[in-house]
């Protein structure tokens, strides 16, 4: 009998003062039987980062032909393709031919190795960004888990404060060169 997944409900109150965007999200999130909360969590963020009213999860770990998140307008065309973790370059290029823009965000022990090998493939690749969570920022996620969550994500100056009633963190994301 195969595992089900894991559901958690996230109230997400944005303030990305960057873009000048204020926004409560009611999230509804599965959680993979084979996800960490750390790869949950780091989702949440990313979705913060990149919101849009079109945004939303994909089937994620149960897809290999989808994203984590995907922007698709309302014509039914993907805007905007966001990958999370160490892709490899044959899985972007699959992307750069469906979406006009593409984003990675890595995170991880591994990044640097992983970058070292993978990185000069990735930056070739016309319309990808990439960017990485530091592993220490990462590890502290955990903290914020629960099955019903009210998280604060203000995003200012390009740092991001993720708060909810009782911790607090301030995170550091960076552009992959």
């Amino acid at each position: 009998m195969a595992l089900k997944p894991t559901i958690y409900k996230v109230e997400l109150q944005l303030s990305d003062t960057d873009r000048h965007c204020y926004e409560t999200c009611n999230l509804t999130l599965a959680q993979h039987p084979s996800e960490t909360l750390q790869r949950m969590m780091v989702r949440v963020l990313v979705y913060g980062i990149n919101y849009h009213q079109d945004l939303g999860f994909t089937r994620g770990l149960s897809s290999t032909d989808e994203p984590e998140l995907w922007q698709v307008g309302p014509d039914g065309v993907v805007e905007h393709w966001i990958e999370l973790g160490q892709a490899s370059p044959e899985r972007l290029r699959k992307a750069v031919s469906r979406a006009p823009k593409i984003s990675l965000y890595a995170y991880g022990r591994e990044v640097d190795t992983w970058w070292d090998k993978q990185g000069k493939a990735i930056a070739e690749l016309p319309k990808v960004k990439a960017w990485r969570f530091h592993d220490s920022d990462v590890a502290r996620l955990e903290d914020f888990v629960s099955r019903t969550m009210q998280l604060s994500l203000t995003i200012s100056d390009g740092e991001l404060f993720l708060s909810d009633s009782t911790n607090h963190l301030s995170l550091r994301v960076s552009a992959l060169d």
